[in-house]
């Protein structure tokens, strides 16, 4: 006869294992010539899921890009926005990187948005700016934005 069965361990989080080692015994009343493949023993790395919660905060709720000539030169207003990224969970989370696109090309790629200021905490960031020559793949990452587009309000 075949036997199946699910094992359902539960972890510390005081305690950190890198791997679970489970000992299977069978045993029967019947006479038996092999006890030898009675037992069995089994190693599993053991994987912990994180529990990352992101969020950003802006200090302007909305912020109007107006179409190519009809703006004002200079500066605009200070836009400024905070990535937090916490770990909820009990488990240290080790190599995280992330990824922050901002939409920074308009029409022809004319930049309506520069990064004046990164402030990090905990963190090492590397800002790099969008590529002068887009490649094929860059396409899904810079969309460029049509003037007319500017001229529509989502409310």
């Amino acid at each position: 006869p075949q036997v199946s069965f699910t094992l359902e361990l539960e972890f510390s989080c005081s305690v950190l294992l890198d791997r679970a080692e489970v000992t299977l015994n069978v045993s029967s009343d019947s006479t038996e010539v092999t006890l030898e493949d009675n037992v069995v023993q089994l190693s599993v790395p053991i994987r912990y899921e994180p529990d990352l919660f992101l969020s950003s905060d802006a200090n302007l709720p909305r912020y109007e890009v107006h179409p190519l000539g009809t703006f004002s030169h200079g500066p605009g207003p200070e836009f400024k926005t905070t990535v937090k990224v916490q770990n909820l969970g009990c488990y240290p989370v080790r190599n995280l990187t992330l990824h922050v696109v901002l939409p920074a090309l308009g029409y022809h790629r004319a930049p309506f948005l520069s990064v004046t200021r990164v402030l990090a905490n905990n963190a090492t960031c590397e800002l790099q700016p969008p590529p002068e020559h887009p490649q094929p793949g860059d396409a899904a990452k810079v969309i460029p934005i049509h003037p007319e587009d500017l001229l529509r309000v989502d409310r």
